[in-house]
């Protein structure tokens, strides 16, 4: 299966890694059943399925408050990001 994953071109061209990298590695470990692991992989991979879950669930039922909670979900997994992304960026350059 890990010969489908598609290639970080960031990573091809400059050698560092994008915001991105571990995602599609990540998703293989959630549905091989290791949680952790995944985590470790992409931290933002919980927050990005609770976005995803939340928005999908906001198609077929509106209520009030839904676009103040869409706006959290989605900083909070912005911030996830920008964190995984310069922790990793910190430990490449060090």
């Amino acid at each position: 299966m890990e010969e489908l994953l598609l290639p970080c071109l960031n990573k091809q061209l400059f050698g560092i890694e994008c915001y991105g990298c571990g995602g599609q590695r990540s998703v293989i470990l959630l549905l091989n059943g290791d949680f952790h692991g995944a985590f470790l992989m992409f931290p933002a991979i919980y927050p990005i399925l609770i976005l995803l879950g939340f928005v999908i669930f906001n198609l077929f039922y509106k209520f009030q408050k839904d676009y103040f909670i869409k706006i959290t979900l989605i900083l909070i997994t912005a911030i996830v990001l920008a964190a995984s992304y310069l922790t990793k960026i910190y430990y490449f350059f060090n």
